[in-house]
């Protein structure tokens, strides 16, 4: 005669299958998400280079028009600048100290993107003799992302290794992958608020062949470091990644 099995161990072995089930099936999912995701990753990263060569023939055709007619193209105002610290926090006027801290400038070599309109124009001159900024290209966008990009989850800084970081912290308003964020920084886009504040500030190293004492106070345009140097900005980052 069969021995019969205890109520107990049936209820547990339909349990194990249950979990067993129900973690396959999650594991299925999982795979079948992270391939439809590189799928958008890989879409939007192709719309969105489309979309930059637009607009950069479109420049192009401007300049030759305007040169066919012998006038100047006048491109638009720059929409978006990189704030590089470059001083520490000696003879910092309170002032200052608090538009450094608006700027999330804590440390020496930190830096930060800025959308530019007039109020942040303003601060920037009250802080010039402290930071470095200009106008980054695409490319540097990229790179300091890619190479230097860490994002604020929970408060903690935590390195973007892969996509699903970023949609962890901002996918809410649609920013799911690199090229989303890249796009969203670089074009000063509606959501640039909450993407550049899942950004935590970047660290970066002191510069290849470091600043002159001599001319660290100085402004740039008088042969220093400090103040507005335009698309010269784009060199500095690439000595300081």
């Amino acid at each position: 005669m069969a021995l019969k099995v205890p109520e107990s161990v049936l209820k547990k072995q339909a349990t194990q299958a249950k979990i067993a089930e129900q973690a396959k099936q999650a594991s299925y999912e999982a795979r079948q998400k992270k391939r439809q995701d590189k799928k958008d990753a890989i879409a939007a990263a192709e719309k969105y280079s489309a979309e930059y060569k637009a607009t950069e023939d479109a420049a192009i055709a401007n300049r030759r028009q305007a040169k066919a007619q012998g006038g100047f193209y006048v491109p638009a105002m720059p929409k978006l600048a990189l704030i590089i610290r470059i001083r520490g926090t000696i003879g910092v006027s309170p002032k200052a100290k608090k538009i450094m801290q608006l700027f999330r400038l804590r440390q020496i070599h930190n830096a930060t993107f800025v959308k530019l309109n007039e109020s942040t124009l303003r601060m920037l001159r009250l802080i010039e003799p402290y930071v470095t900024y200009g106008y980054p290209s695409r490319s540097t966008v990229e790179k300091l992302i890619y190479k230097r990009g860490f994002g604020k989850l929970n408060k903690q800084r935590i390195p973007i290794a892969d996509n699903s970081v970023i949609e962890e912290g901002v996918g809410s308003v649609g920013i799911k992958c690199c090229a989303d964020l890249i796009h969203e920084i670089y074009t000063v886009g509606p959501n640039f608020k909450q993407a550049n504040n899942f950004l935590w500030p970047f660290k970066l190293a002191s510069p290849r062949g470091g600043f002159s004492n001599k001319t660290k106070l100085v402004h740039f345009l008088e042969g220093g470091e400090a103040g507005n140097r335009g698309e010269e900005i784009n060199k500095l980052v690439k000595r300081m990644i």
